[in-house]
């Protein structure tokens, strides 16, 4: 083995900015998850000051996960922590009204357990959401981590810079994309395959809206590219599978692809 090359590895590993694991940072999300949904854990309680208890021991792993990045040094990594803990309460509204969307809109799901076991959307919503939280705070490559974390376990790519409604919902998942600055409204339906994306990209479009805005009580089905920001999906809308969408359309619109398929008897 050429021992310049190994000098060379070995001098850039002792320069590589302090950060918890990826499985240290996720871990710390997942007990949130097991917290605010015991269905999915099943960890059991002797008193409500466990409980509080448990609420400020993750406040404290976010203060030491905060303190050993390096990334987020003189960020206020203790008034962080504490901001993050009073902001839970509000998470977990907005992610029972997601919970109840899946519910009330699949026809598949038999109970809430079942989503918060299995379901891949409410997973990456979930960690979207927490991700997207911090995002708000301003700390550095974390909300990045956690919404990379889901997106290896379930297909769904969600930057946590975008703005999403309550009653959120992602019905199979797999290959849905939603870009760093989509905004999207309350009481949206997407399925699997869906692009919330960007026309096209170029480094210096970083500080602009790049991605779409879809309003309020939207059906995306599979499939459908949107891009663009300056494209928005009017309230009320219904999005085909398969459409290529580059321009607005207005509220209460139908837009669908239609292509031609023919089907051939074979001769027996």
């Amino acid at each position: 083995m050429d021992k310049k090359f190994i000098s060379y590895l070995f001098d850039k590993h002792q320069q590589v900015e302090g950060i918890p694991t990826s499985k240290t940072i996720s871990g710390w999300a997942l007990k949130i998850f097991n917290l605010l949904f015991p269905e999915r854990s099943k960890d059991f309680f002797r008193s409500e000051d466990e409980v509080e208890g448990e609420f400020w021991n993750i406040g404290d792993e976010l203060r030491s996960i905060l303190e050993a990045t390096a990334a987020c040094k003189g960020c206020g990594s203790e008034e962080k922590s504490k901001q993050f803990v009073n902001a839970i309460p509000g998470l977990y509204r907005v992610l029972s009204t997601d919970l109840e969307s899946i519910l009330a809109g699949d026809p598949a799901a038999k109970s809430k357990i079942e989503i918060i076991r299995v379901y891949p959307g409410f997973f990456a919503i979930f960690f979207y959401r927490v991700a997207h939280i911090l995002h708000k705070m301003e700390i550095a490559l974390i909300p990045r981590i956690l919404t990379e974390y889901a997106h290896s376990r379930t297909g769904i790519d969600i930057h946590p810079g975008a703005e999403i409604g309550e009653n959120f919902y992602i019905d199979h998942g797999t290959g849905v994309v939603i870009g760093e600055t989509t905004h999207i409204g309350k009481n949206v339906k997407i399925y699997q395959g869906v692009t919330l994306g960007a026309l096209f990209v170029e480094k210096y479009m970083a500080d602009t809206k790049r991605h779409p805005t879809v309003e309020d009580n939207v059906i995306i089905y599979a499939g459908a590219t949107i891009l663009g920001g300056k494209t928005v999906i009017g309230t009320n809308s219904v999005i085909g599978g398969n459409v290529w969408l580059t321009r607005s359309v207005p509220d209460n619109s139908t837009v669908y692809h239609k292509p031609e398929i023919q089907v051939i008897n074979n001769p027996a």
